[in-house]
């Protein structure tokens, strides 16, 4: 899943009022908006807790649009002097991307296939071209053409019929990640009558051209619960329920092997998965069990040959295995060790190959890419000189090759897409992503990897990147992410955008703290469940070793995090305000008992395994101690930024505004809050690439203005 989550409902709001100010200055004059409150008793575990705000997440209220409205009507109005700003800073940013920009290229079942995108447009056009790159270009879907008429629009899930003739595809024009599937038929441009509704997006095809498998959420919940059967040409009623997923802290998805022989089914928790295979030559067979669920085993199936490999944690393996068992035996009692786990290595993943197993892995918090003939000789890595870097495998599609498609980029070298010869050893760089505007030289820009003392002695990692011409004087404004949430690892990554920032003084570092898997699977599972203020303190302790380091001082400290990473930052804003002059939070995760006690809010069940379930007092306690909402207090709060969107299916907008209204009657002092909602947008933000880059102005705007940076 790795994201985050959501909450409930109930009734009215009140209002704002205004007074004229002068645009040119940052006022605090302007009266904000104040919620109505209206005290609601939230009992549990015989305690009684009062949220005064509970009604607004009612989104069809009248009046709690009219309070998001005035929310934004307040964000404009006090940060009006600095809309010209916003617009450079959008022209500079999107002025550094090639906006005639395209894929590279890959082959499969006969095609070459390319994403691209058109000078002024915001959507991606696909395409492909049958067996030469100098083939004639067929269009399967132009996005911008689809997207007329739709404030937000996301195609998603594009799948192809093994004899080339489908396309299956989902659209969402909310922004709530429910998608409505279609298909196309490619050689007449015609879409069939065949509509889907209420799916996740994704599908894929049986071998017989004519049966697609889908999966369908739950209506209330968004949980991902069933997979269907769908025959080409026949409406969605007739559609057979192929598997059903009872247990509420799973989740399901449908794929196909890379080998296309299997179809395969998976169900997956936190700490738990289990997957489903058949045959992809006989659709109407029944799904066989691959391993059955045993609490707390996760594995991934990969299928060459007459066998399958297992990446697993078996055997109490914490930063797993790899495994090896034959196609037609494939329970865990068969399974025979081919990698053996290491204490100080976490393997990710595997690339399979003819002649090569190739594994993704990770060690002292960097990835490294292993591969390994099948012959048992000659075993290397491909080197990466850098301190602080991301190397990753893409798009191989094909067993037969001895070109591994990688990418690699790290915060000051732009990303490029790699083929690499693993016979010969040579690489071409397919491309490297391009930054227009004349003024970008890698050379400028100093990465660093530091390493801060946490609290508890551990030692946690940050990436840094800045220019060369800055002096460590404590003077430098710096913004510091993270998330830690998941397992996911926040890789140190290149971004146009950001030179935005690093070019007007900025330091940019990332907190790669205690709750993703950036030092293996235990980092994780010290930052989860009853471990969780781990990743908060870790953060706090990143942020006082950069001040005594003399990076910077809390007059230019700014912190930033979303989802997961928004209850990070509720979390920090809270235990060390001072610490900070300016937090940014993006769809903040903040409420996290009420949340958790909901079951009927999308994504509560299977988050269980990662926050703890609140119903149990242990948890219940345990999480109370640092909600972010419920920890408000009278305290001063750095100046803040809090983004939302209405149709966030993951986070709900309630969250963030129930968060703001109650941080409005409790800080003490003249630092600014804002909150804006995005109407039209979900928990990924506006679509299309330009309106995404909109809304990174408003954020850049907002930490320059705090810094006195007019231009």
């Amino acid at each position: 899943m790795k994201n985050t989550l959501l909450i409930h409902f109930v009734c009215v709001i009140f209002a704002a009022s205004f007074t004229t100010i002068n645009a040119q200055s940052m006022s605090h004059t302007l009266s904000a908006p104040v919620a109505k409150k209206l005290p609601k008793q939230l009992k549990k575990h015989n305690e009684i807790r009062i949220d005064d705000y509970y009604w607004l997440n009612d989104r069809e209220n009248p009046e709690v649009i009219d309070y998001l409205n005035q929310e934004n009507s307040y964000y404009d109005a006090m940060t009006a002097h600095t809309k010209d700003f916003q617009k450079q800073l959008f022209e500079e940013m999107k002025g550094r991307i090639k906006e005639d920009d395209q894929s590279v290229p890959y082959l499969y079942n006969g095609y070459y296939y390319i994403t691209r995108y058109e000078k002024g447009q915001d959507y991606p056009i696909y395409s492909r071209k049958k067996g030469s790159l100098d083939a004639p270009e067929e269009i399967l879907f132009n996005c911008n053409e689809l997207a007329k008429g739709h404030t937000f629009f996301q195609l998603g899930g594009l799948s192809v019929s093994p004899d080339n003739r489908f396309a299956s595809f989902g659209v969402d024009t909310v922004g709530r990640r429910i998608y409505t599937i279609k298909i196309k038929n490619l050689e007449t441009n015609e879409i069939l009558p065949d509509v889907i509704e209420n799916a996740t997006g994704g599908s894929v095809w049986a071998n017989d051209n004519y049966t697609l498998f889908y999966t369908r959420q739950d209506k209330v919940t968004l949980r991902a619960n069933q997979i269907f059967k769908h025959k080409l040409q026949t409406t969605s009623d007739q559609d057979v329920l192929v598997f059903e997923e009872k247990d509420e802290t799973f989740n399901v998805s449908v794929g196909k092997e890379k080998s296309r022989k299997y179809i395969v089914i998976g169900s997956e928790s936190t700490m738990t998965t289990e997957y489903r295979i058949l045959n992809s030559e006989t659709p109407d067979a029944e799904f066989k069990v691959f391993q059955p669920r045993v609490r707390g085993l996760e594995y991934s199936i990969s299928h060459f040959g007459d066998s399958f490999y297992i990446l697993t944690n078996k055997d109490k393996a914490t930063n797993f295995k790899l495994m090896k068992t034959p196609e037609n035996a494939t329970e865990k009692k068969h399974w025979k060790e081919v990698i053996a786990q290491r204490e100080d290595v976490l393997i990710e993943d595997i690339e399979i190959f003819s002649n090569y197993l190739v594994v993704e892995e990770r060690s002292n918090g960097l990835n490294h890419i292993r591969i390994m003939p099948w012959s048992g000789e000659g075993e290397y890595y491909l080197p990466f000189g850098s301190e602080t870097y991301n190397a990753y495998t893409t798009t191989n599609v094909d067993f037969d090759t001895d070109i591994l498609r990688y990418s690699y980029q790290s915060m000051a070298t732009p990303s490029s897409v790699i083929d690499f010869n693993m016979k010969t050893k040579e690489k071409e760089i397919k491309k490297e992503q391009a930054v227009l505007g004349g003024q970008f030289d890698k050379n400028n820009y100093v990465e660093e990897r530091v390493w801060a003392t946490a609290k508890d002695g551990i030692k946690v990692p940050i990436s840094l990147v800045y220019r060369k011409d800055l002096k460590k004087d404590g003077s430098n404004p710096l913004l510091q992410y993270a998330y830690g949430s998941y397992g996911v690892t926040m890789e140190p990554y290149f971004s146009t955008t950001r030179l935005s920032l690093l070019d007007r003084g900025f330091i940019y570092a990332i907190a790669h703290i205690r709750g993703g898997e950036d030092l293996g699977r235990q980092w994780y599972e010290d930052g989860k469940l009853l471990n969780k203020k781990n990743t908060f303190t870790d953060f706090i302790d990143c942020s006082q070793f950069l001040i005594q380091e003399k990076y910077t001082s809390p007059a230019h400290l700014y912190a930033e995090g979303g989802s997961a990473g928004g209850l990070l930052m509720g979390a920090v804003v809270n235990m060390a305000p001072e610490l900070y002059h300016g937090v940014i939070a993006q769809v903040p995760f903040v409420d996290v008992i009420t949340t958790m006690l909901d079951d009927s809010i999308p994504l509560t069940t299977g988050e269980y395994d990662e926050w703890g379930n609140p119903n149990k007092k242990e948890y219940y306690d345990y999480m109370l101690s640092y909600s972010p909402y419920d920890n408000v207090k009278e305290q001063t709060y750095p100046n803040m930024f809090v983004s939302t969107g209405l149709h966030d299916s993951q986070v709900q907008y309630w969250e963030p505004a129930k968060w703001v209204a109650k941080l409005r009657t409790h800080k003490i002092g003249n630092t600014v809050l804002y909150l804006h909602t995005n109407m039209d947008a979900g928990h990924g933000g506006a679509s299309g690439r330009f309106e995404a880059i909109k809304e990174l102005a408003k954020e850049f705007a907002f930490l320059l203005d705090l810094e006195e940076i007019k231009k």
